[in-house]
């Protein structure tokens, strides 16, 4: 959840992105599907307008990304 509400400022999300490196991992991408798709339907319930465009940003990309390597 830190990532996606720090989405409004980019070089906060790449900070936590490089802290956290899990969230690059196929683990971590599983996890990020998850939480993306928490803020997203609170975005539709009409909260976190401010973050909206951020989310479904977010979410687009994560799904072209690979989940498996293998």
């Amino acid at each position: 959840m830190l990532y996606a509400y720090s989405l409004l400022q980019p070089s906060t999300a790449a900070r936590v992105r490089t802290v956290f490196p899990v969230l690059g991992s196929p683990a971590g991408l599983a996890a990020e599907a998850t939480v993306c798709a928490m803020p997203l339907q609170a975005v539709a319930r009409g909260d976190h307008l401010a973050f909206a465009d951020q989310f479904r940003n977010w979410s687009a990309k994560a799904r072209w990304l690979p989940v498996c390597t293998a």
